[in-house]
């Protein structure tokens, strides 16, 4: 078996890479544990909990089409599929979160082994950037919804990213498609802790936001909504230096609440080129110390669009989103399995870069796209070949060893082949618009294309 070990080794590092911290996530006698620590309501019998993250695993991770093909595929499940989807569906939202918390508890000690040369996204504090995430219309399987005529969405969640790790920290995910951003961040307020820096946009930008952040000890930064946070300007802005969206001001600002009055920082960033909304000055309030010059909170929040490439690399990548899995806590469910499944990728990606000494945010950087596609065609193959208990033994090895490990199998890996492909700037082009008559019709592809091959000398 180690023979055959070392050709897939050699052959398809990645996927031997993958499947080595799917092993570290999904560690049966740890999920189980996780379920008797916060079932709730919810029991095991014939069907255990880490079996059930196994099967949904399959399905985020894009290795199966859905929850029926992956649970046929199973070997062993003396459950009916309906016990199957009764448990799914009614699976605890907190348990999706625990596994997503405590999985990247598991893999932010492998990462930081890998990242030790990049510098921090804003030097002594941990980034935190949060944004929510509204989960796709699902398909309208279940009795109430087939009469609909409007989308049906299954949940909603509050996602919080390390920017500096590129991991998914925390989730909190809702059942109700339509819960309020700012509801749901009154429960994530506790989790802050004094040396975090926490990165918002203006849909966070409240009083009881902000002040909650205060009561915490933590510093944050978040973009100044127009009129929730209202602030009543203490002196006048005075210029802080350029970047390259525009010219940097700064002033200090009073903003009042039930609970009394907060003295904050207003950076306000006054762009060369407006916003596809046609916003010429964004407006940032934070209580960063003047340690962080004006420019430096200017460029650190255009971080936050980091959190919103991952978004659409969960959605691009990885089966985030099951439009058959109506029940709202089977899809929530689903998304944290995905994040999870985000966060090996990232862990995978990180040991080969560091390998190979390729530097994160390069023109090499490997494009998580292609790591992802590689996995998906080598995993059953693979798995053939060395069966689950092949595996049982690398589960829990020390950390050293794991880290010496991944990186003796990253050395096989091929960066040029993995390498993100880089485009040149988008072109605005601005479309007239079209009656529906003409936007309805159908045209010739091939006939279009003659037709331009006769005209061109």
């Amino acid at each position: 078996m180690d023979a055959i070990f070392e050709r897939f080794v050699a052959g398809t590092p990645i996927t031997v890479m993958a499947q080595l911290g799917f092993e570290r996530v999904l560690d049966p006698a740890w999920l189980d544990e996780i379920f008797d620590q916060y079932r709730g309501r919810q029991y095991e019998r014939e069907l255990l909990f880490s079996t059930v993250v196994d099967i949904v695993a399959l399905v985020a991770l894009g290795l199966q089409p859905s929850v029926h093909a992956a649970a046929r595929s199973r070997e062993g499940l003396h459950v009916s599929l309906s016990a199957l989807y009764d448990k799914l569906n009614r699976t605890e939202p907190e348990l999706g979160r625990v596994l997503v918390k405590q999985s990247a508890q598991r893999l932010e000690s492998v990462v930081e082994q890998f990242r030790t040369k990049q510098p921090g996204v804003c030097p002594g504090y941990r980034v935190r950037i949060v944004d929510g995430n509204c989960l796709a219309p699902s398909e309208k399987r279940l009795k109430p919804l087939r009469k609909l005529r409007t989308a049906a969405l299954p949940g909603r969640s509050l996602v919080v990213y390390d920017p500096d790790l590129g991991l998914v920290i925390d989730v909190l995910p809702s059942e109700d498609g339509h819960a309020g951003e700012r509801a749901l961040m009154a429960s994530l307020l506790p989790n802050a802790r004094p040396g975090e820096l926490w990165v918002a946009d203006r849909a966070f930008c409240t009083y009881n936001i902000i002040a909650g952040w205060q009561k915490q000890d933590v510093c944050y930064l978040v973009r100044q909504h127009s009129a929730n946070a209202k602030v009543i300007a203490c002196a006048v802005p005075v210029e802080r230096g350029q970047t390259d969206s525009g010219t940097v001001f700064e002033h200090l600002v009073d903003c009042h609440g039930p609970e009394g009055t907060l003295r904050l920082r207003r950076i306000e960033l006054r762009l060369n080129t407006p916003t596809e909304d046609g916003e010429t000055v964004i407006g940032l309030l934070t209580n960063l110390p003047t340690a962080v010059s004006a420019a430096q909170i200017a460029d650190l929040y255009r971080r936050r669009w980091t959190i919103e490439t991952a978004f659409q690399k969960i959605e691009a990548l990885l089966k985030s989103e099951v439009k058959t899995l109506g029940y709202p806590r089977a899809a929530v469910f689903s998304f944290c399995v995905a994040l999870m499944g985000f966060n090996v990728l990232t862990m995978l990606a990180a040991a080969v870069e560091f390998q190979h000494g390729i530097e994160p945010s390069s023109p090499q950087e490997l494009s998580l796209y292609y790591v992802a596609n590689e996995i998906k065609r080598m995993h059953a193959g693979m798995m053939l070949a060395l069966p689950a208990e092949h595996w049982k033994s690398l589960r829990d090895l020390p950390l050293d060893d794991y880290c010496k490990l991944l990186l003796r199998i990253g050395a096989h890996a091929n960066p040029l082949a993995l390498r993100k492909s880089r485009r040149g700037p988008k072109l605005r082009i601005k479309k007239k618009p079209v009656p529906p008559s003409v936007a309805g019709a159908h045209v010739s592809t091939a006939r279009l294309l003659t037709k331009r091959s006769r005209q061109t000398p």
